[in-house]
């Protein structure tokens, strides 16, 4: 994967700033609350959806298993359909093989589709850095290549901004990029809409090359699928005579019939809707409709690394509904630049440290970006388990260990810092195997409950500098067990007549 943001922080830096910034805090908290409302009522609609969401992450999981046999089988099939598939090992090759491919069109402008792969890999400075100049045409992606800002949010990248400040950009920076904004521009969204589609308009109708990524590849026909709101992706899959599609391998499902669950889950996860406005699919080319050439970049850049950590590869069932974001307590705070990724939120946390690997201090550090609450688990279509997947790249921070890099099993040492953390581990992990003295321990905690502290010291300051300690009770739960003989009888058993332990019956 390509770096982190230039000059990026650790996660707990950049989260400092951010939560200081109110008007970002309120357009998040705005904007989360909204979508994730909508969602509820969304998904309470499907009295299936439990049986869908366990679906999807049985045919995810199938399809990463049979990764091999299923990328064979579309590339055969995108090949006889009259596309052409190439193959990137990582980003460099990736923006290589694009470059390449639009200078070969003798054209210096492409129109592109919102996509997750092509922010993740650069392509819109490496085409920059050969003259060519690459335009979003999704209505939020357009708000941040204009203000020169990044994407926070995976389906709402501008979700940072409010309409105040999307006005004043498109007044400035619209007419450096082609048609400037209208005349006493208000900041209803029917007008900002409206501006945009006149700017845009014109680069539709001129462009001959398209770049898109894809939500979904079958191999069962060779089919790329493209969900969007807009309509912007169906002009810049379809006008274009050249179609370069660049995307994840792990985006693939074997089959059209596996379609029907994704098509059900996604839109109600993502934009709370029963189904897309805009749904594309193209299977090759064709010599009466759409582009006349089609390329197929298949990207991995640390994914088949991901595949084999048997843990963490479930983040690679991802569909990027961002659901995980606007639920998560720690996204809504910190908002999405702090993560130092295209992929922010509960999955950036897990996915970029996987993708990247974790020799970065950010990488180090986005493991421990979450509250553990579980709410991102909770709302996954696919149900990935992220609580369990950061705990076990927290482990790998700490603990060092074998991993899997550029397909060489190498071991990597604990990062720096976590000393107190390694040696609390280990002793807690010493105690609870002994049951003596676990209750020993808790027996004394119990007992001088007084002298303890409201703050940890030393190593345990950080993590105190926002939490008191939790009040150990007077009595540990092992021994108002074996007291009360679970709760059935004694003070403050289901008995409970006269409050001396063992008299009375149960009734």
């Amino acid at each position: 994967m390509s770096g982190t943001f230039v000059g990026m922080p650790a996660f707990p830096e950049a989260a400092h700033e951010a939560v200081a910034d109110r008007t970002l805090r309120a357009n998040l908290r705005h904007a989360t609350h909204t979508i994730r409302d909508k969602r509820a009522r969304a998904v309470t609609e499907l009295d299936d959806w439990a049986e869908l969401r366990e679906a999807g992450k049985r045919i995810k999981d199938h399809t990463l298993r049979h990764l091999d046999t299923y990328l064979v089988r579309l590339e055969e099939a995108v090949v006889r359909a009259g596309g052409t598939v190439h193959w990137a090992v990582d980003a460099d090759e990736a923006n290589r093989i694009v470059t390449r491919l639009v200078q070969e069109t003798g054209e210096r402008e492409v129109v592109k589709v919102k996509s997750m792969a092509t922010q993740e890999i650069g392509l819109n400075e490496a085409l920059e850095e050969a003259g060519i100049r690459a335009y979003e045409t999704d209505l939020a992606e357009l708000i941040v290549q204009l203000g020169k800002d990044r994407p926070s949010h995976i389906l709402v990248p501008a979700i940072h901004r409010n309409r105040g400040e999307i006005r004043a950009i498109f007044e400035k920076e619209m007419a450096d990029w082609g048609r400037p904004a209208p005349e006493g521009l208000a900041d209803t969204p029917a007008e900002l809409a409206e501006a945009a589609r006149l700017h845009l308009r014109e680069k539709f109708l001129r462009a001959k090359v398209g770049v898109s990524g894809a939500n979904f590849m079958v191999a069962e026909t060779g089919t790329l699928v493209v969900l969007e709101s807009e309509g912007n992706g169906r002009m810049c899959l379809t006008l274009p005579e050249t179609l370069i599609s660049v995307v994840g391998i792990e985006k693939i499902v074997p089959t059209w019939r596996d379609l029907e669950v994704f098509l059900q889950t996604l839109p109600r996860s993502s934009t709370a809707e029963r189904m897309n406005p805009y749904t594309s699919t193209w299977t090759g080319t064709s010599d009466s409709d759409g582009p006349r050439t089609f390329h197929l970049v298949l990207l991995d850049n640390g994914r088949t690394d991901t595949l084999a950590d048997e843990v963490g590869r479930q983040a690679l069932r991802c569909i990027r509904c961002s659901a995980c974001l606007n639920v998560c307590p720690v996204y809504e705070r910190a908002g999405g630049h702090a993560y130092g990724s295209v992929y922010p939120g509960p999955i950036g946390a897990i996915l970029s440290p996987q993708l990247r690997g974790m020799g970065s201090e950010i990488d180090q550090s986005l493991p421990y970006a979450s509250s553990l609450c579980g709410a991102c688990y909770e709302v996954c279509p696919v149900a990935i388990d992220i609580p369990e997947v950061l705990v076990h790249l927290r482990e790998r921070v700490a603990e060092g260990g074998e991993v899997v890099r550029n397909g060489a099993r190498i071991t990597v040492r604990p990062a720096k810092g976590h000393a107190a953390e390694r040696a609390a581990m280990r002793a807690a992990a010493w105690a609870f195997g002994r049951p003596g003295v676990l209750r020993t321990g808790q027996r004394l905690a119990s007992r001088s409950r007084r002298l303890h502290p409201r703050r940890l010291p030393g190593p345990g300051k950080a993590w105190g500098a926002s939490r008191d300690l939790p009040e150990v009770p007077a009595e540990s739960f092992r021994d108002w067990w074996q007291r009360t003989q679970g709760g059935l009888s004694g003070q403050g058993g289901l008995s409970g007549q006269d409050g001396e332990t063992g008299k009375g019956e149960v009734k």
